[in-house]
């Protein structure tokens, strides 16, 4: 879990992972150098994501393969020069943007880059692009630019705004991210401030439906963790319950909630129904919120 004060008071570039002993060490870029309302809160662990949709073909390309023809069904641009950079950012408008930094040397650019190519065949609200620092001048310049110092490296951009970014990450973390920052999922219902909770909460006052609210922060590793198995079970549950998410640094409106309902940890899970907060849950674990999702939806649930 994060604490929000922590968060607000950090940086983008100090919220990136370093990567664990379970990921693969990420490659310098030696190149550069020419010369040389009131539950007990429960401490929960972040756990591995729910599922892995991905399914890489057999001989998919990898970035190294930068003369290479891309294959038809290929979504991921290819990016030369700062200006190719800047106009795909300008020409993506408000969709998710997310960049990949590789060189053609690094075997964990090289593992990466096949999941990146099949998420952006299915993830249609989402302009995918690739950089290969070692393939010019140009290249190695807008790695400069972008402060790109080891790859793989993901920057998440929106409306040309770097809004996340993460090194050495795996297939499962990119899902997650992809997921997290891509905001254009109809299951879940987006909420950007308090008027979008108090519309929600009148429109399912009748009906019986649960309302499973989210709550988050935009660079919480946890709540981007958590976030695929609540996109799984609003598709699993829709009949039952209705699933929201917001992200409480979007803006101020966002923030006062947090504060009025003080939530301190994310990500804080609120149930409501009929109008009223039933409870909470504070965590990341997929387990323990399922558990919690069918105590509140009337389910006897027995540990």
């Amino acid at each position: 879990m994060a604490t929000v004060a922590n968060f607000l008071a950090k940086p983008i570039a100090t919220v990136i992972p370093r990567p664990s002993s379970a990921v693969a060490s990420t490659s310098s870029f030696v190149f550069f150098d020419h010369n040389h309302n009131s539950l007990t809160l429960r401490k929960n662990s972040p756990r591995r994501l729910l599922f892995s949709t991905v399914k890489v073909k057999a001989g998919a390309a990898s970035p190294g393969k930068v003369g290479s023809p891309a294959a038809k069904d290929e979504k991921v641009v290819k990016i030369h020069s700062g200006e190719e950079f800047d106009e795909a950012l300008k020409n993506a408008k408000s969709k998710l943007v997310v960049v990949e930094f590789a060189t053609s040397k690094s075997d964990q650019s090289n593992k990466i880059y096949p999941f990146m190519v099949e998420l952006s065949k299915t993830c249609n609200d989402v302009v995918f692009l690739l950089v290969m620092g070692d393939e010019s001048d140009k290249t190695r310049e807008l790695c400069r630019r972008e402060k790109i110092e080891k790859v793989p490296h993901f920057s998440f951009y929106k409306s040309m705004e770097k809004i996340h970014e993460e090194e050495g990450i795996g297939p499962d973390q990119l899902m997650g991210d992809v997921l997290y920052y891509g905001d254009n999922h109809s299951a879940v219902v987006q909420l950007h401030g308090r008027a979008d909770v108090e519309n929600l909460i009148d429109e399912n006052r009748t009906g019986g439906k649960l309302i499973v609210l989210d709550v988050g922060l935009k660079h919480c590793g946890p709540c981007v963790k958590v976030y695929p198995t609540v996109l799984k079970l609003s598709r699993s549950m829709s009949e039952t319950v209705v699933f929201a998410r917001m992200n409480g640094d979007e803006n101020d409106s966002c923030m006062e909630f947090l504060k009025d309902m003080k939530v301190i940890e994310v990500p804080t899970f609120l149930f409501i129904r009929d109008g009223e907060i039933c409870g909470r849950y504070v965590g990341s674990g997929k387990g323990e919120l399922i558990g919690e999702i069918l105590r509140y939806s009337g389910v006897r649930v027995t540990y």
